[in-house]
Order: structure tokens, then sequence, then C-alpha cells
């Protein structure tokens, strides 16, 4: 009788390992990269969303001869002016999932509108600082 040899198809444990340990480096190499950008995207639409809430805001005041107070808030820029019309469609809330802030008067600008940014707590540094109509050129 004679034994037909099979030879085995598949990988070694070794090759197995080799293989883990090459997407373990790239991935220690990458994965900060990919989530810095991410964060500086956040960034970037709190910034987009400040400076167009900044723009429907002085559209307000052209209306209105001035801007809503602070009790009133950002919700006047959807229920609009006295003619009914909303200057947004939808209050946006900022990327970290907070509401954007507004002040008015304000103490930085003439209305202070600002996001805590990634902590959502006053201040910070990087990523958790705030964000507001009169810093956005330095961060950009």
């Amino acid at each position: 009788m004679m034994r037909k040899k099979y030879k085995q198809k598949g990988f070694t444990l070794i090759e197995i390992m080799v293989v883990v340990v090459i997407i373990g480096l790239l991935a220690t190499l990458i994965l900060p990269r990919v989530l810095g950008r991410q964060e500086e995207a956040m960034v970037a639409k709190a910034s987009s969303d400040i400076r167009a809430l900044s723009s429907a805001l002085k559209l307000y005041k052209l209306d209105n001869f001035k801007f809503p107070g602070t009790s009133d808030g950002l919700d006047s820029l959807v229920s609009g002016a006295k003619d009914g019309k909303g200057y947004i469609d939808r209050l946006p809330a900022d990327p970290w999932g907070n509401d954007y802030q507004y002040l008015y008067p304000g103490e930085k600008q003439e209305f202070d509108l600002w996001s805590y940014g990634s902590d959502g707590q006053l201040g910070g540094d990087d990523v958790n600082a705030d964000i507001g109509n009169w810093n956005l050129d330095k961060r950009q």
C-alpha cells in the first residue's frame, strides 16, 4: 500500500509573528500622524463655524440695528429677524458635540463667540484651547 505524501500549506508561527511585528511597527508610526490630523480637522471645522456664525450675527445686526443679547443667544439666528426669516437653518454644535458660546457685549470683541475646544472647559492648550472669534487668525 502506497501512501501519498501531502504537503501542508499554510504559514508557520514565525512567519505570522514577523507579520504581526511589522504591522505593529507600522501602526506606531502611522497612527499618531493620522490621529493628529483628525484633531487639526476638528479645530479647522470649529474655526469655520465661528466665522460663519459671526457673519450671520453681523447680518442680524444690519437688520435689527443691534446684536442679539446674551440671553437671546445664537438661537436668534435661527428664529430670525422682524420679518421671521432666519440667518442660518440650524444652530451647529462644535465638532466635539458642545454648544458654541456667545456673549454680548463681549469682553474681547464687540461680541465674543467661542468653543471650549476638545476638553469642553475654559482655557487649555493645543486642541484643548478655546477657539474664539478673537483668536482665529492665531490658530490657522
